[in-house]
């Protein structure tokens, strides 16, 4: 058997695995990435990048439809006016995997410009210092290092009543082979994942069902962010089932044609085309020695890890999905830096979440950063909170936006800003300025002084802050 030497071994090539690898490059180390699907992971493949790429291509066909609002009206070669478009999915797949593949390379392109080696195939490791790969090419190899990372992500999460089987019973990861438009799909699921993808089906044209446990849709996230969307999601025609579990999911064929049956627990039944599986992911921890070298483990398989990726074995570090702390491609990319520049003696600051923007991209957006609106009112954190529609921007108004809103928390009397939530298209460029002011501990008092542009929606975060002043 080969036996490679390097400084540095990551297994897996996502957004902590292939981050963690530059850095470390630049570093002065040797680094090989051991990665099974392609660099990037899943993150680029099959998760993250393609979604919100079938995302923008919904986006833009609603944009479309939108246009007679603004006084803008299409016409073909004859005069006739066009009131519809039809969403191609092939030819959308077939650009989809197109654009993610090409960002794979881009990143190998980049890695093997620093110096760093990508081996084809799988690691598992032998001990603290050894990891062995089973390569694509169906050679063995082991690889000897100071330091391990182990960024090996997660996998959609099935059940024993709902298996897929990639043509009408889908997980996200499978719904790029899709060579026809679902007719009548039903989303199993109303966190992120299931959000997103039920709205982008729903502009590309499908008549959608989704399947929500809680009472509402996106549980975890800002109530009153959740509540537009969930309006927005009704008003453009979606059925939403609230309270409504899953039991089982069916492959049915009779006389009324091909589809699935989803049975729910209190016995109804409800009959689609297609079928989303979208509750939750599990880590990919299990039969990579893991157990054997001592890594400690929670109890839903995540590895354990503290502020600087550190496990619970010296030398070995974890970053992304597998270690369950935020499932964030921001996140895993940031774990993956901090746990190089701790190993390889860098200066590094630990990872704190309060820092952390995130986005969900619906249809309008929804931007989060810093405390929430449950832990104010738990009382978990004091802060004065401040909500402005808007509907009465002057921007979203010649945007034609009527549904959103800017929200932030303040500390009292300080008035330094403490989070916020942005409700809008574009959001995740939105929240930029919030984070910016969470992270640096800026004042209402400075926001509202900054200039904004006249008209813009980030005025709106401006004259929010402005209206959280305390006068002194």
């Amino acid at each position: 058997m080969n036996v490679q030497r390097s400084s540095v071994v990551v297994i897996g090539g996502g957004p902590g695995g292939y981050e963690a690898a530059l850095v470390a490059a630049h570093l002065g180390a040797a680094v090989t990435i051991v990665e099974q699907e392609g660099v990037g992971g899943a993150a680029v493949l099959t998760d993250c990048v393609p979604s919100k790429a079938l995302i923008s291509t919904a986006d833009y066909l609603s944009e479309f439809h939108a246009a007679a609002d603004l006084g803008l009206h299409l016409e073909d070669e004859s005069g006739e006016s066009v009131h519809d478009a039809k969403a191609e999915l092939p030819q959308i797949n077939s650009r989809i995997l197109a654009l993610a593949g090409a960002q794979s390379d881009d990143i190998a392109a980049r890695l093997r410009e620093v110096g760093v080696r990508i081996v084809a195939g799988t690691g598992r490791l032998l001990n603290a210092s050894r990891v062995a790969v089973d390569r694509a090419d169906g050679g063995t190899e082991e690889l000897e290092a100071e330091v391990i990372l182990l960024c090996t992500g997660a996998t959609p999460r099935v059940m024993d009543t709902a298996r897929p089987d990639g043509e009408r019973i889908l997980t996200w990861q499978q719904i790029y082979a899709l060579d026809e438009l679902p007719e009548r799909l039903i989303v199993v699921g109303s966190g992120v994942t299931g959000a997103e993808l039920a709205q982008a089906y729903l502009g590309l044209g499908s008549e959608v069902v989704l399947v929500s446990s809680r009472d509402r849709v996106l549980p975890g996230e800002d109530p009153d962010a959740a509540e537009v969307i969930e309006e927005v999601f009704k008003k453009r025609g979606m059925e939403v089932l609230g309270r409504s579990r899953m039991a089982a999911v069916e492959r049915v064929s009779d006389e009324a044609g091909d589809g699935v049956i989803v049975r729910l627990e209190d016995g109804r039944e409800v009959r689609g085309s297609h079928a989303l599986l979208a509750v939750g992911s599990i880590p990919l921890t299990s039969g990579i020695g893991l157990e054997e070298a001592g890594v400690k483990l929670t109890e839903s398989g995540h590895i354990v890890v503290d502020k600087v990726s550190r496990t619970s074995v010296r030398g070995i570090y974890a970053a992304g999905d597998c270690t369950g702390v935020l499932p964030l491609a921001s996140v895993a990319a940031m774990q993956g830096r901090i746990a190089m520049s701790h190993a390889l003696g860098d200066a590094v600051t630990p990872l704190n979440l309060r820092v952390v923007s995130a986005n969900i991209f619906t249809d309008p957006e929804i931007a989060t950063v810093g405390v929430s609106q449950k832990e104010i009112d738990e009382g978990q954190v004091a802060a004065d909170v401040l909500t402005l529609p808007l509907s009465r921007n002057p921007r979203a108004k010649m945007l034609g936006i009527t549904d959103g809103f800017v929200k932030l928390f303040a500390e009292p009397g300080s008035g330094s800003v403490l989070g916020g939530v942005v409700v809008a298209p574009r959001a995740s460029e939105l929240i930029f300025p919030v984070t910016i002011a969470v992270a640096h501990r800026l004042n209402v008092d400075q926001i509202a002084s900054t200039f904004t542009v006249y008209p813009s929606l980030s005025g709106s975060i401006a004259e929010a802050a402005r209206r959280l002043h305390a006068p002194h």
